[in-house]
């Protein structure tokens, strides 16, 4: 494995640095310019619109998520697509005032080069496709390491972008796949040929990786944990409120990063929204995956299963009760019940921790002031939101003093970013962030370059040479 990632390493690298994103066609050689770049990309997007169906039924297969999960998974990346084939299209530097008669002084943007992208199983397809369409927009080689577990889509996705690169008389090396575990990760983390590496996974392992990459002086763009909440005032519309929290918490089995682990709700509406909320936990469709008729599917693997169990347990030690749920369902594959735990304190240490599965945690609270301070107590910063109509609170909530987390919502989920948005968070999230207007220059170098078309040499501080 090692040896193959080399090679493959290798390989991206040389055709970066020989050809540059080169095009040669017939007997002359020229640049490809971005929007030509963001043209081939909309290529792939379109590829993967045509086997969309097919692709999201392996997401179903190997992760679990439902089919229509599976399918609007794929369809990400090719919206993702759409959207870096408009980047391609603003991707530049000022021309800045110089201090100096005579001088110009630019800003100039180069693609960094070989871009390494390290994609969990949660998200085995969409995650690829934030980083790889925007960094090949930018001029860059890809080199993918996908989980183990969902190898099958990997290898699918990236043999459709290779033809659509072939088509274009390039090679489809330029976005290249490996497969294997955390020894291909721990090599593409210190090899010095990756110029940028994207890891998307857990806070620990993240923490290795930064360091790995760090310790190279090198570029890495981190995608971590979330322990997310939802805090509901007392004038908040609860018919928003409920499909919202179940939406956020039991979505993909509890297995998105973005997944709601912790719901506040003020003392005043939390036995009614209790109530309501364990009713419409019993109506969701528990089954097949590939069924239409399933709104929540299994969990990943029998690991998974045990850190539910065990996190079942330690909630119930330290003073939570189960409202419904908390137990492995008797079937065929990793199922388990989708869980509600209320009567815990905010600090709780099951609270704070990011369980992966799903598990909501209800909480209470009297004041607006302390629920968002309880909200930015946890290690992570991804994302947030609250149920109110009061509009200073929302503005209050938006500021300096109100949440800490990348993504700050008002009356929806805590799931669902779009891509037009920067996606990431703060803290022990790993403080990257992915897609929105200017993420293009995250998978880029920045000089500045001062050009000097007159025939002076003014010099620092007055200086003159006799």
């Amino acid at each position: 494995y090692r040896e193959l990632l080399f090679s493959t390493c290798k390989s991206c690298c040389i055709w970066f640095a020989n050809s540059s994103w080169l095009l040669i066609i017939i007997h002359h050689t020229d640049t490809i310019p971005a929007p030509k770049r963001g043209e081939i990309v909309r290529q792939i997007g379109d590829a993967l619109r045509q086997k969309i169906k097919v692709l999201g039924s392996l997401v179903s297969l190997e992760m679990g998520k439902i089919f229509v999960e599976g399918v609007g998974e794929v369809q990400e990346y090719v919206d993702v697509c759409d959207y870096a084939v408009g980047l391609s299209r603003m991707i530049g530097g000022p021309i800045l005032p110089s201090e100096r008669p005579g001088h110009a002084l630019i800003e100039q943007w180069n693609p960094v080069g070989l871009v390494g992208v390290i994609t969990a199983f949660n998200f085995p397809v969409a995650v690829y496709g934030w980083n790889s369409a925007i960094a090949m927009i930018c001029g860059n080689a890809c080199l993918w390491k996908g989980a183990p577990t969902t190898s099958l889509v990997s290898v699918a996705v990236t043999r459709i972008i290779a033809k659509v690169l072939e088509d274009n008389k390039l090679p489809g090396a330029i976005c290249s796949l490996v497969c294997g575990g955390a020894d291909i990760g721990t090599a593409m983390a210190r090899d010095e040929r990756m110029d940028l590496l994207s890891f998307t996974g857990s806070t620990k392992v993240g923490k290795q990786v930064a360091l790995m990459v760090q310790e190279r002086f090198g570029r890495s763009l981190l995608e971590l944990g979330g322990n997310n909440a939802i805090i509901v005032f007392e004038d908040a519309d609860l018919n928003l409120v409920i499909p919202s929290a179940l939406f956020a918490s039991v979505g993909t089995a509890g297995q998105r990063c973005t997944t709601a682990r912790r719901l506040f709700l003020h003392e005043s509406i939390h036995d009614e929204v209790v109530a309501k909320l364990a009713k419409a936990y019993a109506q969701v469709r528990i089954g097949d995956p590939w069924d239409s008729d399933t709104l929540y599917g299994p969990l990943h693997t029998k690991e998974a299963v045990k850190m539910f169990l065990d996190a079942v347990e330690q909630a119930k030690q330290q003073g939570g009760s189960v409202v419904c749920g908390g137990k492995v369902i008797n079937r065929p594959g990793n199922y388990v019940e989708p869980t509600i735990v209320t009567g815990l304190p905010h600090n709780a240490p099951i609270v704070h921790t990011e369980t992966f599965a799903p598990i909501l945690y209800v909480l209470k609270f009297k004041e607006e002031e302390e629920v968002f301070a309880w909200n930015n107590e946890v290690k992570q910063g991804l994302s947030s939101s609250i149920f109110t109509k009061d509009l200073g609170r929302i503005f209050r909530w938006l500021g300096p003093k109100g949440s800490d987390c990348g993504i700050v919502n008002v009356n929806i989920p805590t799931s669902g970013a779009e891509i037009g948005g920067a996606f990431g968070g703060e803290k022990h999230t790993g403080g990257g962030r992915e897609s929105g207007s200017d993420s293009w220059k995250l998978y880029m170098r920045r000089s500045t370059c001062t050009i000097n078309y007159s025939k002076d040499l003014p010099l620092a501080q007055g200086i003159k040479f006799q």
